[in-house]
């Protein structure tokens, strides 16, 4: 796999990730009144950078690896279990600052490491990612 595509697919598939997490947490809080809902609603972003991405990967002509379907269930039941815990928006807003922070780490790593061997357009694309990232985290600390 080149340095290229590699980091794309993180993205790719922490975009998905989120998509997949944020979707199944929305579904969990349809009738609370949280006040953190309409942050978790910016699923949408999430969801260009995971099209973003698939484009990406697309003019590679290598089909995008999808995480795994357990991966996607543990997060869908971690998110169940989490809300049914604790609903409040600290709650929320501590699991989701958990996750994407890992996010975080993980493209900071993988963008180090493929600066000087990665196309500018993927590079730049990365750090975007990483920016609109670490901007949720601000945003979700107002909650904790």
């Amino acid at each position: 796999m080149t340095d290229d595509l590699e980091l794309i697919e993180y993205v790719y598939q922490n975009a998905e990730m989120g998509v997949t997490t944020l979707n199944e947490l929305l579904k969990e809080l349809k009738d609370k009144g949280n006040k953190i809902k309409k942050l978790v609603e910016e699923v949408k972003e999430y969801e260009k950078f995971y099209n973003e991405a698939r484009k990406l990967i697309n003019k590679t002509k290598v089909p995008a690896q999808h995480n795994n379907l357990m991966k996607k269930v543990m997060a869908s039941m971690g998110v169940r279990k989490e809300v049914k815990c604790d609903n409040s928006d600290a709650a929320i807003a501590r699991m989701l600052v958990e996750g994407v922070t890992m996010g975080i780490v993980d493209i900071s790593t993988k963008i180090k490491n493929y600066s000087d061997s990665v196309d500018n357009k993927i590079l730049d694309f990365s750090k975007r990612y990483l920016k609109y990232q670490e901007g949720e985290i601000e945003k979700l600390k107002k909650f904790l």
